[in-house]
């Protein structure tokens, strides 16, 4: 699958034709991408290809102390491993699970002792695979409040993607529904959850410390902050504070002390490159903390730059994107 999105690292990738695209597909979420490109590319700023890395396997590898990734090229997931099991971030989609498994296992750990299940936000690339890590793990499934009826609908509440079929997942039960900075807990591991809407209504930034060499270092783990192309900023029936949503994210992000930037797609932090330096560097690879407030930044001036453009002119609500 491919999906044209905001990406402040991969803003040079060669993009394919509209016939390759449609070959290359498997539905017509595709076709539909690249109709919504065409016709916010005016207003929303740059948009940038994304290459269908989604499922494209990635090394697994240790970031810092009990903390792991286990996503593909694209997707990120991370496992947090404690003696009493471990917590996952993000199942991805559907097709991703053997993938994420694959990982857990060549890092020497167990897909089964996985106890707790937690998600970025309601979208299909990262919580589509849920149901079956549910059902192969027994794990408990976490999510923030706002985001519990897009989860538990398939998608089929989303506000911008319940009309399209495509988008939608097995809609799985929540077993514990979390609240801005309540704290995950297991086996002396312990996450917190920041509530940074407007991507989807509970988009969650997840936030943990781990050791290394004396040393304790913050981790933020970026839900994400991007405006997704068609979002409607004004005047949005659906969710009619998704601007002032946005603006907290912002406060919220900024706010977070940060040491080692993650998120929810490998290309927010860029993933590649600070892989590669691991090898030559260990851990000062992922300490990026000019990178994280530059990062927060640009997709600031994003979200601010299409708010003006639509107040300016507001999107008509009318137009199916």
């Amino acid at each position: 699958m491919f999906i044209i999105e905001y990406s402040y690292f991969k803003k040079n990738q060669e993009k394919e034709s509209p016939l390759r695209l449609a070959a290359m597909t498997r539905n017509r979420f595709t076709l539909w991408i690249l109709l919504v490109s065409a016709l916010t590319a005016s207003c929303s700023g740059k948009l940038y290809s994304q290459t269908n890395d989604w499922t494209q396997p990635f090394p697994p590898f240790k970031i810092a102390d009990n903390l792991y990734y286990v996503g593909s090229r694209g997707l990120a997931s991370y496992l947090v491993t404690t003696p009493q099991g471990h917590i996952l971030i993000n199942s991805d989609l559907e097709e991703s699970v053997p993938l994420i498994r694959g990982s857990v296992e060549k890092l020497g750990f167990k897909f089964n002792d996985i106890k707790i299940l937690l998600i970025s936000h309601a979208h299909w690339d990262h919580n589509a695979g849920s149901a079956t890590i549910k059902r192969l793990t027994g794990a408990r499934y976490l999510v923030m409040d706002a985001d519990v009826p897009a989860v538990e609908s398939g998608g089929k509440s989303d506000f911008h993607y319940a009309n399209d079929s495509s988008t939608h997942y097995p809609p799985t039960k929540v077993d514990q529904v979390l609240h801005d900075g309540e704290e995950v807990k297991l086996g002396g591991a312990v996450l917190v959850a920041h509530l940074t809407p407007g991507h989807t209504k509970g988009c969650t930034t997840w936030t943990m410390k781990v050791q290394d060499n004396g040393k304790t270092y913050n981790v933020v783990i970026v839900g994400s902050p991007n405006v997704n192309p068609g979002y409607k900023l004004v005047n949005n029936a659906t969710y009619p504070g998704i601007a002032a949503d946005y603006e907290r994210t912002f406060r919220v992000l900024k706010g977070l002390p940060c040491d080692i930037f993650l998120g929810a797609h490998g290309s927010y932090f860029d993933l590649e490159t600070k892989y590669a330096g691991r090898k030559k560097s260990g851990l000062s690879a992922f300490i990026d903390t000019q990178g994280y407030a530059k990062y927060v930044a640009d997709r600031e001036q994003a979200f601010r730059t299409e708010l003006t453009k639509q107040t300016a002119r507001p999107v008509n609500s009318n137009v199916q994107l």
